[in-house]
């Protein structure tokens, strides 16, 4: 479900990933929290060299399967299990939030070349779309202290020393499926939402069905367009 309902990243991140983070061949880049492999899909083609990194042994696998040639390795933000000054690259995309602190960015520096990039990259609800914003007011009530990227939370350990500032770049991108992939499989596989009691996840995947089935953008259709927008930050490590 997961790894159905997450949106694809938008073409333009290819220019940003060659381009401010520096990929190319002959250099390596390691994706922190890689999930299944969503946004790590992207990096072969920069002739970089790969790591993905991804505690959940679960996500970890599908990771493995369907990314054969990539370097698939358990750890975490703040135990990378790569030498010191091995990297020209860190990205972590839609996993940042998850640990931002001062010891995930202490050991990014760690293993991080001088002069090497730290690429953060988020998928973003538009919410200005009103469905949408429905959707999440569905699904809030339930998130409790989970680290979520619209809090700003994340943005707490910077400045760090060993890094330059944050560079944003904003890129606009839909997710373009049938309702059961973009909507109701994409929000059932939000973190809090999958945590719940099967009885209360039933409830919001009724409430869920039910706006889709009654909102005059959504009803009846077999093709829905998710707008999101992809925000990357970049910086260097001094």
């Amino acid at each position: 479900m997961y790894a159905r309902g997450r949106p694809e990243y938008p073409p333009a991140l290819a220019s940003w990933l060659t381009g401010p983070v520096a990929l190319a061949p002959g250099r390596s880049v390691a994706d922190v929290g890689a999930g299944t492999g969503k946004f790590t899909s992207l990096l072969p083609a920069t002739g970089a060299d790969v790591v993905a990194l991804e505690p959940v042994d679960a996500m970890r696998a599908q990771l493995q399967q369907h990314l054969p040639a990539v370097r698939a390795l358990a750890g975490t933000a703040q135990s990378i299990p790569l030498p010191g000054g091995s990297l020209d690259a860190v990205v972590c995309a839609q996993s940042f939030h998850w640990f931002a602190n001062q010891a995930a960015l202490d050991e990014f520096h760690r293993v991080l070349k001088p002069g090497g990039k730290l690429g953060l990259v988020w998928n973003v609800r538009d919410e200005s779309v009103d469905w949408v914003a429905s959707l999440t007011a569905i699904v809030t009530p339930y998130e409790g202290d989970a680290p979520r990227f619209y809090t700003g939370d994340w943005r707490q350990p910077f400045p760090h020393p060993g890094f330059t500032e944050l560079v944003e770049h904003r890129f606009e991108h839909r997710h373009v499926g049938a309702p059961q992939q973009v909507i109701v499989d994409r929000f059932l596989s939000v973190s809090f939402i999958a945590a719940l009691a099967p009885a209360e996840c039933a409830l919001v995947r009724e409430r869920i069905e039910a706006l889709i089935a009654t909102h005059p953008a959504l009803r009846g259709r077999a093709t829905v367009s998710f707008p999101y927008q992809t925000l990357a930050f970049h910086c260097t490590r001094i």
